[in-house]
């Protein structure tokens, strides 16, 4: 254990106060490539020794959580609300207002759940890390939901995203934080209106770099998302001004041993958050660093 990689444990606890115990272990691990051959992440260890710090006064950790039985899985619920609707077509201009509205209620969690576990074609998966989650509403109709958003923590390496940035180890350590991936983006599959998936990420933007900072403490410099080619043209976020910097190997984050390599690659998007993003993300040193 070096004394940068102590460093980074420190500044992570601290960074994000209101992980689980379980979701700081996996985060952690991915920020420091813990892992074991197989390639799953050495998250009991981590918490092991997320305890030893606690002990030794040089952390404090989030309060224990009640968690599910063992063995169990994250239920998708199935009810009237996330069914099919007739199809929805009109102009932008007629569902306006549109709101991105984060998601806190239990009762919005199993909304949120459901919408995307039934309708995108990911499913839903518990994120590593720090997320958060978004309702796209109107007030155009009753039934006001357009669809559902995800940004949580980012990839820890990416090699086209990584040069793009032009960062180094010490730097990359320093600044992953600074961060976030767009790990979903749904609009629902009967609403068809021109335009209203760039318009809904240039507002999600603007809405998650102040939610971001005032939840985790972090404010964002740069936003990543994967598009898969084989399915979508991406063209929403060009519309938006994300940048194609290339393509991921195809592997996924747990094939340490390139056995999927070029199994299934993605177009990877960036998004500057400041008009410096780059220049401050090169950044080796806290003090050169401003909010």
């Amino acid at each position: 254990m070096t004394q940068t990689q102590l460093q980074l444990i420190v500044d992570g606890v601290r960074r994000y106060p209101d992980l689980s115990r379980e979701e700081l272990a996996n985060t952690l691990c991915e920020w420091l490539d813990w892992r074991r051959p197989s390639g799953g992440l050495k998250a009991r260890e981590c918490r092991e020794f997320l305890l030893f710090l606690q002990q030794h006064s040089l952390i404090k950790l989030p309060a224990l959580r009640a968690g599910r039985p063992l063995g169990s899985s994250t239920v998708i619920p199935c009810t009237t609300l996330g069914n099919p609707n007739e199809p929805w077509q009109c102009a932008l201009s007629e569902v306006q207002p549109i709101q991105i509205r984060r998601v806190q209620l239990s009762v919005e969690h199993r909304l949120w759940r459901e919408l995307v576990g039934r309708h995108h074609y990911l499913g839903y998966r518990t994120p590593y890390g720090a997320s958060l989650r978004y309702l796209i509403e109107t007030s155009a109709k009753p039934l006001n939901i357009l669809g559902c958003l995800q940004f949580s923590s980012p990839a820890w390496q990416m090699k086209a995203r990584d040069a793009w940035i032009g960062w180094d180890k010490a730097s990359h350590k320093l600044h992953l934080s600074r961060l976030i991936n767009n790990s979903r983006f749904l609009i629902l599959p009967w609403v068809r209106i021109h335009n209203l998936a760039s318009h809904v990420l240039a507002l999600a933007l603007r809405t998650v770099i102040e939610d971001w900072e005032t939840i985790y403490g972090v404010r964002p410099w740069l936003a990543e998302t994967l598009v898969d080619s084989q399915r979508f043209s991406g063209h929403c976020y060009r519309a938006a001004n994300w940048v194609d910097v290339g393509q991921t190997a195809g592997r996924g984050r747990q094939d340490r041993e390139h056995l999927r390599h070029g199994a299934a690659p993605k177009r990877i998007l960036l998004y500057p958050l400041r008009p410096d993003a780059r220049k401050y993300l090169q950044l080796n040193s806290l003090s050169n660093s401003t909010r």
